[in-house]
């Protein structure tokens, strides 16, 4: 997902022309606007029309079609690549980050791997909102990419801290267990959780029919290298 800033009419400007917003009464910030985005299909974990798709090549293909629905970017104009996973190791390893903004953008981009597990792709995209509102960057593309066929959940190589384990072992809790602590603590039926999942699926559905918005999935080919 890309974020950019769009210069809005009759706002106070820096030194340096930029366009600028008032904050807290006597400070100002220039505003951030996701203007593209897009995300491929979801298959099945290790059945899937992806389970042999390297996840850095399905973020090129993405980022790809993300330039190409925004001609008139030019991709020198790209500050940096910030790319969310959660698990970043063997086929989602190294520096992924640089070397898929090098891949799909070109050389001359920066780019970063940021990790927050579950929220990696999210956090990817407040931190471009944040960097663009502060003047630190023009333009920014921003999300996440993960393999759950090719990478287990918690990697191929899992080794605890001993001592957080026998002392805090709440710390290396799943998501499946930290979701039912979460729901006894709040009190969250499972009947309720499954009628608002049914609510937000009809109400987006109805929003598509209704030409309100696009569901923005790019079409990739699943046959790469099956």
């Amino acid at each position: 997902m890309g974020a950019a800033k769009i210069t809005p009419p009759r706002l106070p400007r820096d030194r340096e022309g930029l366009t600028l917003e008032r904050l807290n009464g006597n400070k100002y910030m220039q505003e951030a606007y996701i203007i593209a985005g897009y995300r491929t299909a979801v298959g099945k974990s290790k059945r899937g029309g992806f389970r042999f798709y390297r996840p850095d090549d399905l973020a090129i293909e993405v980022i790809k079609g993300l330039l190409a629905s925004v001609p008139q970017l030019e991709p020198k104009l790209v500050d940096d690549v910030i790319v969310g996973n959660a698990v970043p190791e063997a086929e989602q390893g190294l520096q992924m980050g640089r070397i898929i903004a090098a891949r799909a953008v070109g050389v001359h981009t920066a780019g970063v791997t940021v990790n927050r597990y579950c929220a990696s792709g999210l956090e990817t995209i407040a931190m471009a909102t944040a960097k663009i509102r502060m003047g630190m960057a023009d333009c920014i593309i921003a999300g996440g990419t993960e393999s759950m066929s090719m990478v287990p959940t918690a990697g191929w190589k899992t080794v605890p801290a001993y001592s957080i384990a026998a002392e805090d072992p709440d710390y290396y809790l799943s998501m499946g267990l930290t979701a039912e602590a979460v729901a006894k603590e709040y009190k969250v039926s499972r009947e309720d959780q499954d009628a608002f999942s049914l609510r937000s699926h009809q109400r987006a559905l109805a929003a598509i029919a209704g030409g309100h918005f696009k569901t923005g999935i790019l079409p990739v080919k699943s046959t790469k290298y099956s």
